[in-house]
């Protein structure tokens, strides 16, 4: 038995027949009740063997209008079961949209007052850190320094080494710290504007062809019954429907 032939009430007692039973009928199997046997009519036509005679055409095509008349019920009924809620989740997400919205807006409000000044301290921070690990990277190099060349004997060398390692350690620190130190809510965003469409084509064009050929594919079954395509070639035929 197909999933959508309904069950028939040979096969089992009908709910509402029994004692306690006031489960409504489901609107599906409603919607499917009256078409079962042609359901099951069609599916026993559907084993790959091609209609040969006038005959069998009639009978598909008599067939085919009622399949066609139980999937205009079926899609009836489930548009009487599914609007009323549809609806219900429209009136609720409209419910909601108005003071999302206006914190949103109140949202931006506020980022963009502070917009240009933390920008700003971000560039002036940024700048700072960048000083800090420069100033980290000499002291490095000079503790390194001194502690090659200082020699095992010399106690004031061997002192200024340590004391260029104790600046190297500090430095690092620095660098750290000011690396840390980072103003809030500011973010890095990628913008752009087109200086020449037709380069940024032939661009696409030769390293981004996959993209280039679904566009075109889509252009092209959105518009081939409309207008003349070049390297398109359209054309008429009959089908059965």
């Amino acid at each position: 038995m197909n999933d959508m032939t309904p069950t028939s009430s040979k096969e089992g007692a009908n709910p509402r027949a029994v004692i306690g039973g006031n489960n409504p009928p489901d609107p599906l199997d409603e919607a499917l009740a009256p078409y079962g046997d042609f359901i099951t009519e069609a599916e026993s036509w559907l084993d790959g063997t091609q209609v040969t005679t006038a005959a069998q055409m009639k009978a598909v095509d008599d067939l085919a209008k009622e399949i066609k008349a139980a999937e205009k019920a079926v899609s009836t009924a489930r548009d009487a079961a599914t609007k009323p809620l549809h609806a219900a989740w429209q009136a609720e997400i409209a419910r909601w949209k108005p003071t999302l919205e206006d914190l949103d807006r109140i949202k931006k409000g506020l980022a963009a007052l502070v917009s240009a000044f933390k920008v700003r301290l971000k560039a002036e921070q940024d700048a700072a850190a960048r000083k800090a690990r420069a100033e980290a990277d000499r002291k490095r190099r000079e503790a390194e320094e001194a502690t090659r060349t200082a020699a095992a004997g010399d106690i004031e060398a061997q002192r200024a080494a340590a004391q260029a390692q104790a600046e190297a350690k500090a430095a690092r620190k620095a660098a750290s710290a000011a690396g840390k130190d980072r103003v809030k809510g500011v973010r890095t965003v990628t913008r752009y504007e087109f200086e020449s469409h037709k380069a940024a084509l032939h661009d696409i064009a030769k390293n981004d062809r996959d993209a280039l050929t679904d566009f075109v594919e889509e252009y092209v079954r959105r518009h081939h019954k409309n207008r003349v395509i070049a390297g398109v070639r359209v054309w008429e035929e009959q089908e059965a429907y």
